[in-house]
């Protein structure tokens, strides 16, 4: 329950008991449990957002093995993005902004009722765009919208091939890459290859063990740029089947997911095998994507620039989502209270839908 004040001078006062998820340590999704908190009013520059939609992505699979690298100590709430409603604001926050529906990059804290943000860390959601929709699009949208167009610089007429192309990003990240008028290879289960096919992609078994050849049928030249999640031994393969002037972008070592080295130990050997690719006397480049990467100290210049990259990004795959170039993929909905059966889905080596679980407080 939110109940709110409001004096002359626009400060809000606000009295909260927010629902969250508690990761308390290394468990499994059954371990995760359901607390109440008590939320203070929000401060100079920030908000109250009460939260409509949030999400399980990889990366609160790697949290809750303690495999995500930067990841807080435990215990703490997960949750890496969120859409809600601008419930108060504090000093110096434009009230035009209450009653608006926004979306966050939290990294943390995403899965509760209610949370408090910095209000410059929050980006509008266009009207005629439903919570649900606009959470699939923010982490995985970024993250495939800035790896396509900022990393890669993907154009007109090129074939690029996106490994996972049936998960959370590589579902956005096929879209973009067909609406920019690239040519689409991805790798999936063969139950998900009718549904993308159905967006333009040519799919490959991920588990064929001829998988580069397969590949190099559909482009004996190599292509112009991967994406690949894996890590490990994917990232060798996948550089291997770039064209002389391609491009590679590694985004998660998925593959080292359940390893129990200490995660640094999966992500030293792949950055130093980039940088090594890329030292190289080629026309070819690696690169590591990280959606956090320049975003710099709180209130620096590099923060600042950081959120208006944010800002400008999203706003072009909302844009897209509003205009229909763009399709929402909503695997499945669950209450935030069963966030351990949406969990467990995620996880599943059975699962058979495409794209995103949404959480709904």
């Amino acid at each position: 329950m939110i109940e709110t004040s409001v004096t002359n001078e626009a400060t809000v006062t606000a009295t909260v008991t927010a629902t969250e998820v508690l990761l308390p340590g290394k468990v499994d999704p059954s371990g995760l449990r359901l607390v109440q908190r008590e939320l203070s009013a929000p401060a100079a520059g920030q908000a109250l957002v009460r939260v409509e939609s949030t999400a399980v992505s990889f990366a609160e699979s790697a949290m809750r093995r303690g495999r995500y690298f930067g990841q807080p100590a435990f215990p703490f709430v997960p949750g890496y993005d969120l859409v809600g409603v601008v419930e108060a604001v504090g000093p110096g926050v434009d009230r035009a902004l209450l009653g608006r529906r926004v979306a966050a990059l939290t990294k943390t804290g995403g899965w509760s009722s209610a949370v408090v943000l910095t209000a410059a860390d929050l980006v509008e959601v266009p009207d005629g765009i439903g919570a649900d929709e606009a959470e699939t699009l923010i982490v995985n949208g970024l993250t495939a919208y800035q790896m396509l167009h900022r990393s890669a610089k993907v154009q007109a007429g090129q074939t690029v091939l996106v490994t996972g192309a049936a998960g959370g990003v590589g579902s956005v990240l096929v879209q973009l890459a067909r609406d920019t008028g690239a040519r689409v290879i991805g790798t999936a289960h063969p139950r998900h290859h009718e549904a993308l096919r159905a967006l333009g992609v040519e799919p490959v078994d991920y588990r064929d063990p001829d998988l580069a050849a397969r590949v190099r049928e559909l482009a004996p030249d190599g292509v112009d740029a991967v994406f690949d999640h894996l890590g490990g031994a994917s990232v060798t393969l996948s550089y291997r089947l770039l064209n002389r002037t391609g491009t590679l972008v590694s985004y998660s070592i998925a593959a080292a997911l359940d390893d129990t080295k200490p995660v640094i130990l999966d992500f030293l050997p792949l950055l130093a095998k980039l940088a090594f690719w890329n030292y190289l006397p080629t026309g070819r480049h690696a690169s590591f994507y990280d959606i956090w990467a320049g975003s710099g100290k709180p209130e620096s210049a590099k923060r600042e620039a950081f959120r208006a990259r944010m800002r400008t990004d999203l706003a072009q795959v909302f844009g897209l989502l509003r205009d229909g170039r763009l399709t929402a993929k909503i695997a499945a909905r669950f209450p935030l209270t069963e966030v351990a059966e949406a969990m467990e889905l995620a996880e599943s080596s059975g699962r058979t839908t495409v794209g995103k679980i949404t959480l709904v407080p």
